[in-house]
Formats: C-alpha cells, sequence, structure tokens
C-alpha cells in the first residue's frame, strides 16, 4: 500500500471530476421543467430558503422567457444564487418542501432552474443593480466568503465604500476552498466573486489575514464599521494515539490541496478510512475514490438515522463505491516507520440523546482492526479560538457572540456566518451576511 499522486490519466481526471448536476442543455427542458411549476401561494419553497428567494416568482419569469428578470428576482434576495444553485442540499430546503413531494412525485428542480438563470446572468455580465452614489463612509469586510461578500454587496449598492480583507489568493471562501470539485469548479468560483464585484465600490486586498497582516484595532480607526465573515477551519482533533502518523490528514487540508493543486498533485492511499459523516467527510471520501483510491470507507460513531449529511449526499458516496461502517470510532491509529498501517475502531453502543437531541455513543468495549494507508479526519470543524479570544471578542467557546443586531461586545463591529453560527450552509451566510449589512446601515445611519 502506499500514498501517492498522479494515479490517473488526464481524461480520467476529468470525467471524475466532471459536473455532477449538469445544466439544462436546452431552452426548451427548462422551459418544461419552469411549466411544472404550480406557483403557490405562500409557497413553501419560499420560506424554507434561508435567503427567502422568491422561488414562484423566478421560475414564472423563465417560463415567460424573462431570464433577466429571473436572475435579479434571485440575486435580490440571494447575491450568491448561481453557487448555491450548486451547492446548496436543496433536498431539505426548498425542494424538500415542494408540494408535489405531497403528491408524491418530483419535486420541481428548483436549483436547476435556478442555475440557468444565475450562469447566464454571470456569463454575459449583466448589469443587474446600480450602485447609489458614495456616501463616503467606509466599512471593512474580514474574509471574502459568502458572508463577507454577500454583505459587502448589500452596502455597496447603498453606496458605502468596502474593503475586504481575504488571507487567501483568492475569493470565495468556502465555495473556492472547501467543496467538492465536482460540485463548483474553482473557474466559476471567481468567476462568481468577480460578479458580484462588478458593481463597484468594493475592493478586495488578498492575502491580508487578521491577527498577522491586519489588526482589528487598526481597521475600528480606519473605517466607519467592520464587518467579521472569518467563518470556521481549525479541523477538530481525533486525540487518539498515532494521529501524528504519517498518512493522516484532516479533511479541510484534504479538500484545499484539490482546489489549489490540481488533481494529479495529490496524493491518495490504496485503502482511505474517512472518520464523519458531515458533508465534508463525504466530500473526502467521493474524491478521495476519484482521485484513484482502491478502497474507501467512511466511518461514523451513530447510525443512519442520525447523521449529519443528507440522503442525497450519502448516496453520491454510495454511488462512487465508498464502503460504510456505522457505530464505530477511531480508537488508535498504528504505523510502521512512521507510516498508517492499520486503524483500530471501537463498536459503539447509542445511549441516551445528548443535548443535540441525538442518542449519545458509547462505547462497547470491542474493537476491530481495519488495514489502511490513509486516515482523514473530518469530525468537524473548530472556530478560531485563539483569533477571537485575542481580539477581545466576546464568544462562547470560540464562536463569536452577537446581539440581535449581529453586532459583537465591541462597539462598531458586526460578525455573521459560520463564525458566529459555528458552521451551517452556503446559504445561511449569505442571509447572516444580508442581516449584518442591514444593521451596519443602520448603525452608520444610512437606512
Amino acid at each position: 500500500m502506499a500514498i501517492i499522486n498522479n494515479r490517473l490519466n488526464p481524461e480520467q481526471y476529468s470525467n471524475n471530476f466532471n459536473d455532477i448536476h449538469p445544466p439544462f442543455e436546452t431552452k426548451d427542458a427548462a422551459l418544461v421543467e419552469a411549466n411544472r411549476c404550480l406557483f403557490c401561494y405562500d409557497a413553501p419553497c419560499i420560506k424554507s430558503c434561508p435567503t427567502s428567494i422568491n422561488v414562484p416568482k423566478f421560475i414564472k419569469q423563465i417560463s415567460t422567457d424573462n431570464i433577466k428578470g429571473s436572475a435579479h428576482t434571485i440575486f435580490s434576495s440571494n447575491i450568491i444564487g448561481g453557487g448555491c444553485s450548486k451547492v446548496c442540499p436543496v433536498e431539505k430546503l426548498c425542494e424538500g418542501a415542494c408540494v408535489y413531494n405531497l403528491m408524491e412525485e418530483e419535486p420541481i428542480n428548483i436549483a436547476k432552474l435556478q442555475r440557468y438563470s444565475t450562469e447566464k446572468a454571470i456569463k454575459e455580465k449583466w448589469p443587474l443593480f446600480q450602485r447609489k452614489a458614495s456616501t463616503g463612509k467606509k466599512v471593512a469586510v474580514i474574509g471574502a466568503g459568502p458572508a463577507g461578500l454577500s454583505c459587502a454587496h448589500v452596502l455597496s449598492r447603498e453606496g458605502v465604500d468596502i474593503t475586504i480583507f481575504e488571507k487567501e489568493s483568492k475569493g470565495g471562501g468556502l465555495m473556492t476552498y472547501g467543496i467538492a470539485a465536482y460540485k463548483v469548479t474553482p473557474e466559476f468560483c471567481e468567476d462568481e466573486v468577480n460578479y458580484i464585484t462588478s458593481i463597484g465600490g468594493i475592493e478586495i486586498k488578498y492575502n491580508q489575514e487578521l491577527g498577522k497582516d491586519i489588526s482589528l484595532a487598526e481597521l475600528q480607526q480606519q473605517y466607519d464599521s467592520v464587518y467579521l465573515g472569518i467563518g470556521v477551519g481549525l479541523a477538530r482533533q481525533l486525540e487518539i494515539q498515532g494521529e501524528e502518523l504519517q498518512g493522516v490528514e484532516d479533511a479541510i487540508t484534504f479538500i484545499y490541496d484539490i482546489r489549489t493543486k490540481g488533481y494529479s498533485n495529490v496524493a491518495v492511499g490504496d485503502k482511505v478510512a474517512v472518520i464523519g459523516m458531515g458533508m465534508t467527510a463525504i466530500d473526502a471520501a467521493t474524491q478521495a475514490m476519484r482521485l484513484g483510491a482502491k478502497e474507501v470507507t467512511l466511518i461514523y460513531r451513530r447510525t443512519q438515522a442520525e447523521m449529519p449529511c443528507t440522503e442525497v449526499e450519502l448516496n453520491i458516496a454510495k454511488l462512487d463505491g465508498c464502503n460504510i461502517i456505522w457505530l464505530a470510532t477511531p480508537k488508535e491509529i498504528i504505523g510502521v516507520n512512521g507510516k498508517v498501517t492499520q486503524l483500530v475502531c471501537s463498536i459503539i453502543q447509542l445511549g441516551e440523546p445528548d443535548a443535540s437531541g441525538r442518542r449519545s455513543p458509547v462505547e462497547s468495549g470491542e474493537t476491530f482492526t481495519m488495514d489502511i494507508d490513509m486516515v482523514i479526519k473530518a469530525a468537524g470543524q473548530m472556530p478560531f479560538e485563539e483569533l477571537v479570544t485575542n481580539t477581545q471578542l466576546g464568544n462562547s467557546k470560540g464562536k463569536i457572540t452577537i446581539d440581535n443586531t449581529c453586532q459583537t461586545n465591541i462597539k462598531g463591529v458586526f460578525a455573521g456566518g459560520d463564525c458566529v453560527n459555528g458552521g451551517k450552509e452556503v446559504v445561511d451566510a449569505v442571509q447572516a451576511g444580508k442581516e449584518g449589512a442591514a444593521a451596519i446601515l443602520e448603525y452608520i445611519q444610512l437606512s
């Protein structure tokens, strides 16, 4: 067994990382799907969208060939509506709420229709919004991810001059660096960021990290307000023996490398164990298979009933040939000459529900051992607790604390998205950015 790169040829990589949800091939196909919509009054699909996109309206606009109007309707509620159409777990949001589900029929393919409109707008660079004249007010946004970009766009439309400070060399945050490449490409993410900033009044300064290249105190002096959209990104450790061995990697780094280095340059093992069952775990497991791993096994300490990922995401892993072991948790990683060779797991029994409402995993005392050469840790992400604490921001175990106006304990400093909620969907971060922008406009007296 070995951990190596360049396992496949260019054509195989291209096929393996091709768009998993291809768009409508023709205009007629989009129109047929749009005309299935019942255009419900008090539509449940709107209520289930965190950004409250008027779904029946934008679909009606598609059915009448008003694609610009459709894109405007989407972007008015969610400026990252293009990316969200590719990565949102719509099966538990808008499509999951579609009334067709009650009729035992296929729900409207809302995501695909949303993609139909937004991709045209981004590709053809339609100027759907006009920025108000500059007010002279300046706001600093930390993080060019979904929350930061959403906040920046809303503020810029109102004439506020925005400077975004981003620690990476590209914008997009989780969209660019933390999601499987077969869901959304880096090229699309870059186009989407450029489209968002094309309204004007938004400058992004890359390779600028809070607490290292810039300080919160400096930004407070230079800007009328500051918005923090720094997300999360520290991998939760397994805290077991052997975690330091060569071949143990966290899923965040693994996915980041795939997004930045290119498929052929990312090494993967013959037999890979992925710890966890959230979206990141699924993305890591499926991409390990698509990079050429011979065997990938997902290990989760609860049952399918408690898994954090959706059924659709689980099925992606199954279709890719991933194995799944329920009711097991890693106990020890064994290695030879400093390299991973085996994983010892404890067999789990479920006890009483914990604080999350899910039954607590309890070790049974029995174990089993797997021959592997790579472990990918995807047991969750942690907030940047040290950074948050060092900047004197109120927090709960690293999650920034805000009031009902999105303001932190520091006057004029607002926050939202994963750095506040600990990690939700992209669409939740977009909504948080909108709410933060509304609060900032009131704070700087522009509302």
